[in-house]
């Protein structure tokens, strides 16, 4: 029997409103969130039932919930609040391990996207 299993929903993308400046809050912008969550599998690999696991769709929603909701200034607060809202929704979630991506960073300069992960233990 396996002591946990990993699950990760990639690259979900939600509009929002995060971050310091004005600008942020009134344009918006893409946010994407990478959740890695380690599971305890209970019986649920022997018994192949999903109640015994973490229902992808239901993650999904926690995540867009959370995301879509009200604003924060900084992205690591938004994933640490992701964390504890998926952590609280699935007893089975030993470790949540939370990605947020914002693209369009007020920075002065050229880049990708800035990117902050965080790492809650249920």
């Amino acid at each position: 029997m396996a002591d946990r299993y990993t699950i990760r929903l990639a690259n979900c993308a939600f509009f929002a409103r995060h971050g310091v400046h004005d600008e942020e809050e009134f344009l918006g912008q893409r946010f994407f969130v990478d959740a890695e969550l380690e599971v305890d599998p209970g019986d649920a690999l022997e018994t192949d039932n999903i109640e015994g696991t973490v229902h992808y769709g239901i993650a999904f929603q926690v995540i867009e919930e959370i995301v879509t909701g009200k604003r924060r200034y900084l992205i690591e607060a938004l994933a640490m609040d992701v964390a504890k809202a998926l952590c609280a929704r699935f007893a089975q979630i030993r470790v949540a391990r939370i990605t947020v991506r914002k693209p369009s960073a007020a920075v002065p300069g050229v880049l990708d996207h800035v990117e902050v992960t965080v790492v809650h233990r249920a």
